[in-house]
């Protein structure tokens, strides 16, 4: 398939630049084999049942944009893709001009780094002070770029999930957010069990896709780990003929990349796993999405996952109704319902 099998046209006033003032006033799409359910998110238990599984990507994000000059005046701005270590890091850095290895940067409030040299297109920096206490004292919350707006203190709390406990992700897992305590209460209490995993998500996420060929695109690599207590849960439901349903694409990528060779097993590492329609899940029976951007590699999986066409109908469908859109937006509950071939 082409990329381009992949666009669709979103009004603007579609795209949901704040969230809603509770998380679960959100809708949800619930995608059926032959029609689609306007609903609330706050009808999600309606559609559990004891056994089942939900699994969440409890990574939190951190507060990853910072701002700041060169030496010589010129302001840029940095992005942190990936904490190494106490003081190293990996980042993107926006300027007028890229700063050169030895390059001294003063952020916000006399704080400073080094550049170290480059990682592709990515900057190794090294602070003087650990880049927790400087991320806490001027780090910006990193919206996304269709949000177009500066982070305000509300996107503290709400571009975060309730349960989030592994700080390191630059984005949200976005299907997350839509949980507050009273319902995750509520749906524990119907016999549903819980089980996380970690994937960092980077700002990768949002990069477009380049190559209109989809066998041609370099997938961006994001760190994961699955640890064995997620595997026996997984295991457990499967033998009770319970559903494992991944709450976001994030959860989905790193069950499967833990199964990439068909059998589930527990991982930590990166993974570039790249879903396109055509790929044979093994994991997951449903999942919890949010509405993703046009020719993005995140709606390729999703097409994989439940039908090209069926997604295709879906957004359009979620466009008549005024869905709400990305990050912010609403939701969609889909069951695995791959293309017949």
């Amino acid at each position: 398939m082409k990329k381009s099998d992949f666009n669709y046209r979103l009004p603007d006033e579609l795209i949901a630049r704040y969230p809603l003032d509770k998380r679960v006033d959100s809708r949800l799409l619930v995608v059926n084999d032959e029609d689609f359910l306007d609903r609330g998110f706050s009808d999600l238990p309606s559609l559990l049942k004891s056994g089942d599984l939900l699994v969440f990507n409890n990574t939190r994000v951190i507060p990853a944009r910072l701002f700041g000059h060169k030496e010589t005046g010129g302001k840029l701005e940095i992005l942190i893709e990936r904490v190494l270590d106490d003081l190293q890091a990996l980042a993107h850095i926006r300027s007028s001009k890229s700063p050169k290895a030895g390059a001294k940067i003063i952020l916000n409030d006399g704080y400073e780094c080094y550049v170290e040299g480059r990682d592709g297109d990515l900057f190794q920096l090294r602070f003087v002070e650990s880049i927790d206490t400087v991320l806490k004292a001027i780090g910006h919350m990193p919206l996304p770029p269709y949000i177009d707006r500066e982070d305000e203190s509300l996107d503290v709390e709400r571009y975060q999930t309730v349960f989030g406990r592994e700080p390191g992700a630059v984005a949200a897992p976005t299907a997350g957010l839509h949980f507050d305590q009273a319902i995750l209460d509520e749906i524990k209490s119907l016999g549903v069990d819980f089980a996380y995993v970690t994937l960092h998500v980077g700002s990768g996420t949002f990069q477009p896709v380049r190559e209109e060929n989809l066998a041609d695109h370099i997938m961006h690599k994001e760190w994961l780990t699955v640890d064995e207590k997620t595997i026996k849960a997984i295991e457990l439901t499967k033998k009770q003929g319970g559903r494992v349903i991944a709450v976001g694409t994030t959860a989905m990528r790193s069950l499967e990349s833990a199964a990439r060779d068909g059998q589930l097993k527990p991982f930590k590492g990166e993974t570039d796993l790249f879903i396109t329609p055509g790929y044979a899940f093994n994991v997951i029976d449903a999942m919890v999405t949010n509405f993703h951007l046009p020719e993005s590699t995140l709606l390729m999986l999703v097409s994989a996952f439940s039908g090209y066409e069926r997604m295709r109908a879906a957004y359009q469908h979620a466009i008549r109704q005024k869905y709400r859109f990305f990050s912010y937006g609403d939701a969609m509950f889909l069951s695995h319902m791959p293309d017949k071939s």
